[in-house]
C-alpha cells in the first residue's frame, strides 16, 4: 500500500502503475494526476486555491530552476488553518521547499486506473481546493472518500484518527475484492466528516468513472 500526501500523490500514482504487489493507493489532500496531466494543471483546474500569493521569493538553483516555500507568516493561515499555533509556527520554519519544475512534469499512466484508491481531505483546504479533491476522487472511482469539514491541507495533522483509521481500512481490505466494500456509516462518530463510498466500477487495468 502507498500513502501520498499533497505532491506526493502525483509520486503514488506514477510509482503503483504495473507494481502487482501495491494493493491500495491513499490520497491524503493529494494529488491524482491522469496521464499527461500536471500539478499546475490540477491546480488551476478550479477556484478557490490560493497557494500561489502564499509563496516566498523563488530560490535560484543551478539550470534555472528554483526552489519554492510558503512565507513562514502565511503558513499558518494557507497551509494549516486548523493545526495548533504553535506546531504551525515549528511547521513554518522548518518545511522542505519544493523545486518549480516539478509542477509542470507531466504524469505517466496513473495506477489509480487500476489500483484501488481512498481519499480524505477537509473543505478548508487552501491549496487543494474541495472540488479540485472531489473531482480527483470522482475520476479515479475511490472505493471511499472522507471529507472533514473545515479541515486544512493538513488533515493528517488536525485530524489524524480519523486519517489513519482510513490508511487501516486501506491496508485491510480484501485485495482480490475489486468490487465496491460497503459504506461504514459514520467513522468519525462526528457529523465535521462525511462519507462516501466506491464511487465508480473498475477492471482490471481500466478506469472506474461517473458522468464520463
Amino acid at each position: 500500500m502507498l500513502v501520498g500526501h499533497s505532491f506526493s500523490g502525483m509520486m503514488i500514482s506514477n510509482a503503483a502503475t504495473g507494481k502487482n504487489n501495491v494493493k491500495a493507493l491513499v490520497f491524503v489532500s493529494a494529488f491524482a494526476p491522469d496521464t499527461g496531466e500536471t500539478a499546475n494543471d490540477l491546480l488551476s483546474k478550479f477556484p478557490g486555491g490560493t497557494s500561489g500569493s502564499a509563496l516566498g521569493l523563488p530560490v535560484p538553483l543551478e539550470g534555472g530552476a528554483h526552489d519554492l516555500y510558503i512565507q513562514p507568516e502565511k503558513f499558518r493561515a494557507q497551509f494549516a488553518a486548523d493545526v495548533p499555533a504553535v506546531k504551525a509556527r515549528i511547521m513554518a520554519v522548518t518545511q522542505r521547499p519544493i523545486v518549480d519544475t516539478a509542477f509542470g512534469e507531466p504524469s505517466g499512466s496513473p495506477a489509480w486506473r487500476s489500483i484501488l484508491s481512498w481519499f480524505i481531505y477537509g473543505t478548508g483546504d487552501k491549496n487543494l481546493p474541495v472540488a479540485t479533491n472531489a473531482f480527483m476522487a470522482k475520476r479515479a472511482g475511490a472505493n471511499k472518500v472522507v471529507e472533514i469539514k473545515g479541515a486544512s491541507h493538513l488533515v493528517m495533522v488536525s485530524h489524524p484518527k480519523e486519517t489513519a483509521k482510513l490508511i487501516v481500512e486501506a491496508a485491510s481490505s480484501n485485495s482480490s475484492q475489486q468490487g465496491a466494500m460497503a459504506p461504514g456509516g459514520s467513522e468519525t462518530g462526528s457529523s465535521s466528516s462525511s462519507e462516501h463510498g466506491a464511487m465508480g466500477s473498475r477492471g482490471t487495468g481500466s478506469q472506474g468513472s461517473i458522468g464520463r
